[in-house]
């Protein structure tokens, strides 16, 4: 028995999103099974749980960063994409502007928006705890690695 498509009918074209059965559904990725061959900077680890390596979502990319506790990224930016953060648990710190002087905190619960090509660095306030953040970019996942700040270079980092 073929199924009713009628109930699919979805407003636009949508149809780069059908899977093998021509149907445009949602599409789960499984705890466990997500994605882990993503942009990286030593010592976060990035898994993607929406992008284009195992979904047909072409201009998203949301997945979930872990890091240790004491972790600094290397200095990064993120080129053309517009990224947002949501600190699920621990203390995080962002490092940014001239000499990446100036910096925001987050605490579990705290949102950002980090525009794009702004070079940055992410910081764990933890030395014991480890941080994990739920991020989301457009258009996917870039991630470009930039020459590195000294920590005796970014303010109130080493007396954290």
């Amino acid at each position: 028995m073929e199924p009713d498509l009628s109930k699919y009918v979805l407003e636009g074209d949508n149809s780069m999103y059908a899977g093998p059965s021509g149907l445009v559904v949602p599409v789960v990725t499984r705890g466990g099974l997500e994605a882990g061959a993503t942009g990286q900077s030593a010592g976060a680890t990035r898994v993607s749980g929406v992008s284009v390596q195992h979904t047909p979502a072409t201009r998203l990319w949301f997945g979930k960063v872990r890091n240790e506790p004491g972790y600094r990224s290397v200095t990064h930016h993120h080129g053309e994409a517009e990224t947002g953060g949501y600190v699920l648990s621990g203390r995080a710190r962002i490092y940014f502007g001239e000499k990446f002087e100036d910096y925001v905190d987050m605490a579990e619960g705290d949102w950002v928006f980090v525009p794009p090509f702004m070079p940055h660095i992410e910081c764990n306030l933890s030395r014991s705890k480890p941080l994990t953040w739920m991020t989301t970019r457009t258009p996917e996942n870039i991630v470009v690695n930039l020459p590195d700040v000294a920590d005796a270079d970014l303010r109130d980092w080493l007396n954290r």
